[in-house]
């Protein structure tokens, strides 16, 4: 039904006349929900930012068509003060700068709202709450006023007649369910607000009383003056709190009410959908990618759509088109959606395999039933090989036909395991794993997609296939939930029909291939080819098999070290409850920072959105400069707790029941320098500063009694690539007589001969000499050393005075990033750093810190891949019984049986040590034993 359509005129359930509707859309707020929406970042095939203009028209396209509301309008904010500015000038003081790219989106939305004919209300001086209530004042007697938001601010307005509706959550609050919620009805918002104030808007109220107190003390006493009235009927603390308020209440009373006679020249008629032109914003869309919103949005306008990409492609010439597998039947919609071939009889399967035989290159693409490639169970392969078309192949289906699976892999094998055969895939290496588990060890891995998109630009908001077909084909695929649905409706893909999965399988494949056609020129036209070929595509095979060895954890040694995590948490939560002097949640950031600011009066640090920052930077922040022990505590807490969640409890749900081993998964795209991460678990982020966390690699051990756990880690390597690009003299001298770095610098910034160097000398100087990679300043010097800014900003410029190379290389990386844009790594790996030409100072000062830190810290990842390819291909060529199965940075740990470890460390270290001439020498520290912990 189009949005203007005519409702039934009476309800279908009562018999009553239906009231009509009026929809106030809340503008900035959706808008910033939608700029912050959990999902991954999108662009215009022009490089527009559009994840908030994206999310926010789906959700006006849905409100049309799912609420149909009478009357539709909606309702912004004026930049400029407003009449509470002139109550208290402090209003809203606190709030953040938006985003850089948040404006150009908002203007996109009102832009397109306007091209709709959307009315969009404004007035000077007054906030959109305040047209809100105006408007919901004026025509809640005739109709049932809709407001879209989730703003408590806006509960005061709500009756009868007056609902909030949140479309994310399809969720509507009336009073009945504000009370049963929160505790209060709409009459007692004002006064619930006027007692806790609002952090977010700079709006003081009494200190110490958080929303829980408020309902309480609203609950008793009735009113905000009530309270105040009855203050001696509180605690001493909470009196005194309440009577500090009592000047302030009326302002802050005026400052939460909102306005509702604000004057607004505004008729029902003038927001009536049938007003509307929905296809106005056709062309915007079709401008900015969005395909399927404008087949959503021409289908509610009630008009055809221009066909998108897909829909024109169509089968092409079939004079022009390659000779067929003989009885392969079309998969369903491929007259539209492409070419996509269902190979599901042995018939048409010989025939597929004749073609695939005489391919030198192809995509491949794999469907399971699991995203943990172990554990993950083959559904169907397909394969592409020229643009818009696609085969899929089911090995296993509870609908339809499908092939024999082992018999299909029999004869697949000579050609998948052929590596004169290119295989290009998208994040081919979870295909590698799927199909090595199956038996088909694939070789000839020739290009993955994902990588080099990581490789063109790794500062690309999402390197997934359905952001680069959006973004570099103008392509929009077919989602998921369309083959298996979602929520609690979902099923596995072997159990869709098998005509549906292969167009979305099959689409996969041919996408892949299509931006291997358009990549593979960009890494030779930008000069990224050789890393692309030499360093990351080799690394594919190496992650693929670390991941299949996998690593034995002792769970009974994590059930031990959880139960003494529990007893230490129930100790400091008695602890951190006796500082505070009463009982609360430790885990709640709002009642934390209530404690801590309100009850204990320390300085608030850091203010966000949501309120006052507790962060661990905060709370070191507060450690650093209070005696009072509460942040201390609660530190060490929230480090206990996120280690008994995290990885002590955590950790045992990961091992394989088929292998009894842990196969985390290593990204090459997980960080911008070029680093490897780790997920499922993450194996990177085990802290090792304390004992505690370094205790959980206790946990990690060799298969059996007969293998040894072996750890090589580069003796500071990041400090060596630093020397070796800053070539200053004296640091390089101190690595090449392999002096104690720390220790050769605290002498030389202190003046002191090496062997009179104390140990906190020593420990400023390695502070410095980690700290000045990632741009550490006086402030952050001074709180990890202890010493006064004034004592960490000398030592800083003494450091630099005595390694003027450093600071010169600084220096050069900050100037190459302004002129070129980006920097490059060892290798010519490239970042982008946008940042380093903001008008914000301090995002320009994050983008030379970025500058510094990815050549440095990039060209230690670009060493360590190498390192792992020699060995890897060295373990294979000379039939080595060892196994690679972690990394961690500058970090490798290997399983060796015992009885050669001596020899296979040789090994190790030769490759690693070899890896790459620098202007100094690499080190290697080398260590085994029964497990990871004992190996370092």
């Amino acid at each position: 039904m189009h949005p203007g359509a005519a409702r039934p005129a009476v309800a279908a359930d009562s018999g009553k006349p239906m009231r009509r509707t009026l929809y106030l859309i809340d503008g900035h707020a959706q808008i910033y929900r939608a700029y912050y929406a959990p999902m991954g970042d999108l662009t215009s095939p022009t490089g527009e930012p559009t994840r908030a203009t994206h999310v926010f028209c789906q959700m006006l396209l849905n409100l049309l068509r799912d609420r149909r509301p009478d009357y539709l309008v909606m309702v912004m904010d004026v930049a400029g003060p407003t009449f509470r500015h002139e109550i208290d000038p402090e209003y809203k003081a606190t709030r953040d700068a938006p985003p850089e790219d948040f404006a150009p989106q908002f203007e996109r939305i009102v832009s397109i709202l306007e091209a709709m004919r959307i009315p969009i209300l404004r007035r000077p001086g007054f906030e959109a709450d305040d047209l809100m209530a105006t408007l919901a004042r004026r025509f809640k007697s005739e109709v049932d006023v809709c407001l879209i938001s989730s703003d408590k601010d806006l509960e005061q307005l709500l009756d009868e007649h007056v609902t909030l509706y949140d479309p994310r959550k399809d969720r509507t609050l009336g009073p009945a369910e504000l009370e049963a919620e929160k505790g209060y009805g709409p009459s007692k918002a004002i006064e619930i607000q006027t007692l806790t104030g609002d952090d977010t808007d700079n709006i003081p109220g009494i200190k110490g009383v958080g929303l829980i107190r408020a309902v309480k003390l609203i609950g008793k006493y009735g009113t905000a003056e009530a309270v105040l009235e009855h203050a001696d009927e509180l605690t001493p603390k909470q009196a005194a709190n309440v009577r500090a308020f009592a000047d302030q209440l009326p302002r802050t009373r005026e400052l939460v009410t909102l306005r509702d006679d604000v004057e607004i020249d505004f008729t029902l008629d003038s927001a009536s959908p049938s007003n509307f032109d929905l296809g106005a914003a056709q062309a915007i869309f079709k401008e900015l990618g969005f395909n399927r919103l404008t087949t959503q949005l021409m289908a509610q306008a009630g008009e055809p759509s221009v066909p998108t990409d897909r829909e024109e492609r169509g089968t092409g010439d079939q004079d022009d088109a390659p000779e067929e597998p003989a009885g392969a039947q079309p998969a369903m919609g491929s007259a539209d959606d492409g070419d996509y071939r269902l190979i599901d009889d042995e018939t048409q399967f010989k025939a597929f395999l004749e073609e695939l035989r005489a391919q030198p290159a192809f995509a491949i693409d794999t469907e399971t039933t699991d995203l943990n490639p172990i554990r993950a169970e083959l559904v169907g392969l397909s394969f592409s090989w020229q643009a818009g078309q696609g085969y899929y192949l089911p090995v296993r289906s509870a609908l339809g036909q499908q092939l024999d699976r082992d018999q299909t892999l029999a004869a697949l094998r000579p050609i998948l395991e052929d590596p004169s055969i290119g295989k290009c895939g998208q994040n081919i290496k979870y295909d590698l794993v799927v199909l090595g588990n199956a038996g088909v060890h694939v070789a000839g891995v020739e290009f993955d997609s994902l990588l080099a998109s990581f490789v063109l630009d790794a500062t690309r908001r999402s390197h997934g296939l359905d952001h680069l077909a959006r973004e570099l084909l103008a392509y929009e695929m077919i989602p998921i939930s369309d083959v298996i649905g979602k929520g609690k409706d979902q099923i596995t893909i072997d159990q869709a029909d098998p005509q549906f999965v292969a167009q979305y399988a099959a689409e996969d494949a041919d996408i892949t291939w299509r931006l291997r056609e358009l990549m593979a020129p960009q890494l030779q036209e930008t000069g990224l080819e050789t890393l692309y070929r030499q360093t990351e595509l080799p690394l594919v095979p190496v992650l693929a098999e670390m991941e299949a060895n996998g690593v034995t954890v002792a769970t009974d040694v994590l059930g031990a070290m959880s139960n003494r995590l529990a007893d230490r948490l129930l100790a400091l939560t008695r602890e951190i409850h006796k500082d505070a002097e009463h009982e609360f949640n430790i885990d709640s950031p709002k009642q934390l920072a209530n404690v801590l600011f309100d009850e204990l009066g320390l300085r608030v640090i850091r203010k966000t959105k949501t309120g006052r920052s507790t962060d661990a930077d905060t709370l070191s922040t507060l450690a650093f400069e209070s005696d009072h022990p509460l942040p201390k505590r609660v530190l060490e807490y929230r480090e206990l707790a996120k280690l008994k969640s995290t990885y002590v409890d955590a950790l045992p749900e990961f091992v394989c029941e088929q292998t009894g081993r842990i196969h985390t998964s290593f990204n090459q795209t997980g960080a911008v320098t070029g680093r490897l991460s780790s997920s499922h678990p993450n194996l990177q982020n085990i802290p090792i500063r304390t004992e505690t966390g370094r205790e959980i690699r206790r946990a990690f051990v060799a298969g059996d009694a007969d293998h040894v756990l072996v750890t090589a880690d580069y003796s500071q390597i990041e400090l060596r690539v630093l020397a070796h690009f800053c070539a200053d003299p004296r640091l390089l001298e101190a690595f090449r007589n392999d002096r104690d770095i720390h220790a050769a610098v605290a002498a030389q910034v202190f003046s002191t001969p090496l062997e009179a160097v104390t140990s906190e000398q020593r420990s400023r100087a390695k502070a410095v000499n980690f700290g000045i990679i990632y741009g550490q300043g006086p402030f952050g010097l001074a709180r990890q050393t202890g010493m006064s800014q004034s004592e960490a900003r000398k030592f800083i410029d003494a450091y630099f005075a005595g390694y003027p190379g450093i600071r010169t290389f600084i220096d050069q990386c900050i100037e190459t990033a302004k002129r070129d844009g980006y920097v490059e790594t060892i290798l010519g790996r490239r970042r982008r750093i946008p940042e380093i030409a903001s008008r914000n100072r301090q995002t320009a000062s994050l983008g030379e810190r970025l500058a510094v830190n990815t050549v440095v810290q990039g060209s230690a990842a670009d060493l360590i891949k190498i390192a792992m390819i020699n060995i890897h291909q060295r373990i294979h060529a000379e039939g080595r019984p060892t196994r690679m199965l972690i990394q961690v940075h500058d970090e490798l740990v290997f399983e060796v049986p015992r009885d050669a470890v001596q020899a296979e460390a040789d090994m190790i270290r030769d490759e690693m040590v070899g890896a790459m001439q620098l202007d100094v020498p690499l080190k290697v520290d080398l260590a085994w034993g029964d497990n990871w912990l004992e190996s370092k």
